[in-house]
């Protein structure tokens, strides 16, 4: 049994990046947390606080219904301000994710991709990074980044940061958990050809399926590893 902890930025990534995988570590068994460090919704404003609450609790009840249907076991909100975690101290966000790795002593972690378009998760990743760094009695062993539709491939200008996937996982049986989870997220999903449509996400498990032979693959890139 592992202990997994998905770090994301906004409510829904923790589905569009990596919920076959975590369905399927679920049911082999594995403890999985997540941690969702913005509150999601809220720069779609002119200004933050003219978000309607009610908005972002329903956006939240959507996330709690995504997580039964997948399996988290808890999923954590710190509600840091949407699309403007450049405007927080780096620190403050390292901490936030520091205090989650020390209560949960996580093995394995699943976050963004330092490549992204999205600014809070290129800030994401740069926490968990540091956060995570192999000093002392650290419990993180192994540390992916994930993909998340409508932002790592819409990153044209970074060449070398661009997401080049080297662990493919098989998620046949899971992808209709994933899509049904997605379903939940009424103000984030798309209509098709965006990609966080129902049918794009699974044309892109797909699209990683043909690269390893397989029909579904969630597809991520391994930053380190320690055995």
């Amino acid at each position: 049994m592992s202990k997994i902890l998905i770090i994301a930025a906004h409510p829904d990534d923790e589905i569009l990046g990596v919920g076959g995988t975590v369905k399927k570590h679920v049911n082999k068994g594995d403890i999985v947390d997540c941690l969702i460090l913005g509150e999601g919704i809220t720069s779609r404003e002119k200004k933050r606080e003219g978000t309607d609450k009610k908005i972002l609790d329903k956006l939240h009840e959507d996330a709690l219904n995504a997580a039964k249907i997948i399996g988290y076991r808890n999923v954590y909100f710190s509600n840091l301000p949407d699309n403007r975690f450049d405007s927080i101290d780096l620190l403050d966000i390292i901490k936030e994710v520091e205090k989650y790795v020390d209560i949960l002593k996580p093995d394995i972690i699943y976050t963004h991709h330092y490549g992204d378009l999205n600014i809070d998760h290129r800030k994401t990743f740069e926490a968990v990074i540091t956060a995570c760094r192999p000093v002392g009695q650290y419990s993180v062993k192994k540390i992916y980044c994930f993909e998340t539709p409508s932002s790592t491939e819409w990153n044209f200008k970074y060449e070398d940061n661009t997401f080049k996937p080297n662990v493919f996982i098989d998620i046949e049986d899971t992808i209709k958990d994933k899509l049904n989870a997605m379903a939940c997220y009424k103000t984030e999903i798309r209509d098709y050809p965006h990609p966080r449509s129902l049918k794009a996400l699974e044309i892109i498990a797909q699209r990683w399926g043909t690269v390893v032979g397989k029909k579904y693959v969630e597809a991520f890139e391994l930053i380190r590893k320690v055995d």
